[in-house]
């Protein structure tokens, strides 16, 4: 015997909430959470003491995802952290006939709702697993309302089984009226586009990621040098941006950071290089001054040979000895070995001696024309100051920045997105307005963008995988960093909070080897402000 319909005052109270809870189930974001509200959300509007939710596989099961029983004290499922020990309800057997004795499987091979009075004297449904639950728990399950869940394309993605409605006057345990019925329906029905929706955004998320996954997988491919970077700066971002969220003093004490937020900057520091797509492979990688596609001191190794047998045919034509001749031609080959694998400072006296080494010696080529050793070309790199780069190729380099920036600007980025090309174009600028592309200064950048540039320098001060260094310790990065602070190059603000939470110590467990790792000694980095009283 189902229940009188309750006063029109009270419906129309429970309208409302039912309007509230549609609203508040499209703005969850965490699938478990929802999953628990719904089932929260449909118990309190029936009054119920007790349901469960249920989730349709892959397989066609329904999986236990949500049990709630507010007597009984029991919260399983989603956040709670304790386990359904349940297995799934199977809607065939095994011949492959469908399954209609129990409630939850009935309601979805009919597609309708269910409400029984009382389990106990209801006819047709197996309730044995509800008895047997009740002697164990001295618990009386009496009423249930079974409400399938159908998305916008019709198709059942669960089912919502409720247990016990209670009245509000008396608490007694009464049959769900006409009026539960309808409003757990329409509750169901919210509550399946709601969910639709979020597995919809999940996996488009999913298949966003995975696609700048595989751009950087790309990047990495073409240059296993620098292939580690793409995964190690966002780390580096996001341990620095949440470390000024949680910082509490100083002068960004007032950044906080949502999860739409950290959401829009991970994903800026996932794209942030996308733009060496285009950058050519023998650049890239130029582990020495004069590498393109192979390393051409092979060809310069070559025509000393070629002096050494001139000056050998010399020696023994004027009867004198070629030894120490030999020995020169050696020494300076072994210095030209030695200046092509570059380095952070390559001396004046070094650049000449090369200028010198070109003018000194001469070779006949394969079409019989007397040349210099070195080609203008060779000079030029091989007195590259620091580094391996000529002006030439780092402007190259450098372009990726922009190739970046026109590449994500030209997305249609959603509103929670909007900020990533702009966090993703910073990392090469600079505080006093003097880095690339555009020039920009502090003040015209995000905070976002401003870590990502910090994080984009101390990987590449420790990176260990470049092909031209080895990388640094922590003391030695942080005293080269602290320079780039007095310099205008980085934020101070941001490079303080750096060094007060010690980001550099959580960056290094991850990500540098051991041998990196000393001991910092906070007085001996430049720049370094100790944290205010708070």
């Amino acid at each position: 015997m189902n229940q009188m319909p309750p006063p029109a005052d009270n419906l129309l109270r429970r309208l409302e909430q039912l309007l509230g809870i549609g609203v508040a189930l499209s703005k969850e974001r965490d699938i478990n959470k929802l999953l628990e509200a719904i089932l929260v959300a449909a118990q309190n509007i029936t009054n119920a003491d007790g349901g469960t939710l249920y989730r349709m596989t892959e397989e066609r099961t329904l999986k236990f995802e949500i049990m709630r029983n507010d007597t009984l004290g029991i919260a399983m499922g989603g956040t709670s952290g304790v386990t359904i020990p349940f297995y799934p309800l199977y809607l065939h057997d095994k011949e492959g006939k469908p399954i209609y004795s129990m409630v939850a499987t009935y309601a979805v091979h009919h597609d309708e709702s269910v409400n029984i009075a009382d389990a106990y004297t209801e006819e047709g449904f197996d309730f044995s697993g509800t008895k047997n639950f009740d002697k164990k728990t001295g618990y009386r399950s009496k009423s249930f309302l079974t409400v399938p869940m159908k998305n916008h394309e019709d198709e059942i993605i669960g089912v919502l089984q409720l247990i016990n409605a209670k009245d509000p006057a008396t608490g007694e345990v009464v049959a769900f009226s006409d009026a539960d019925r309808h409003l757990a329906e329409s509750l169901a029905s919210q509550a399946a586009i709601a969910l639709t929706n979020r597995l919809l955004i999940n996996r488009l998320e999913d298949l966003f990621e995975s696609f700048i996954n595989l751009i950087n997988a790309a990047i990495d491919d073409k240059s296993p040098y620098t292939g580690g970077h793409c995964e190690r700066v966002p780390v580096l971002t996001m341990l620095l941006a949440e470390a000024v969220n949680n910082c509490r003093f100083g002068p960004l004490k007032d950044f906080t950071m949502s999860d739409r937020d950290r959401y829009e900057l991970k994903i800026a520091g996932l794209l942030h290089d996308c733009g060496k797509v285009t950058t050519p492979v023998h650049v890239v990688d130029k582990a020495t001054k004069l590498q393109t596609i192979f390393d051409r001191i092979e060809l310069i190794d070559t025509r000393f040979e070629v002096v050494k047998r001139d000056a050998e045919a010399a020696a023994l034509r004027s009867g004198g000895g070629a030894e120490a001749k030999l020995r020169e031609i050696d020494d300076d080959r072994e210095f030209l070995r030695r200046v092509n694998i570059g380095g952070e400072a390559m001396s004046e006296a070094d650049q000449d001696r090369v200028r010198a080494i070109a003018r000194k010696y001469s070779w006949r080529d394969p079409a019989g024309n007397t040349v210099g050793i070195l080609s203008e070309e060779e000079v030029k790199n091989l007195t590259i100051r620091a580094g391996t780069l000529t002006p030439e190729e780092r402007q190259v380099i450098n372009h990726h920045i922009e190739v970046t920036i026109q590449m994500l600007e030209a997305l249609p980025w959603p509103r929670h997105l909007t900020n990533v090309p702009e966090y993703a174009g910073g990392h090469h600028e600079r505080m006093d307005g003097k880095g690339y592309p555009r020039g920009l200064t502090r003040e015209q950048m995000s905070v976002q963008a401003r870590c990502m540039g910090i994080a984009d320098i101390f990987e590449a001060l420790t990176a260990k995988d470049r092909p031209y260094k080895k990388g640094k310790t922590l003391s030695e990065s942080l005293i080269i960093l602290g320079k780039f602070k007095q310099m205008g190059h980085i934020d101070p603000d941001l490079f303080d909070v750096f060094m007060w939470e010690k980001v550099y110590e959580k960056y290094a467990q991850q990500f540098l080897d051991p041998e990196q790792i000393d001991v910092v000694d906070l007085n001996m980095i430049p720049g370094y402000t100790p944290p205010p009283a708070h």
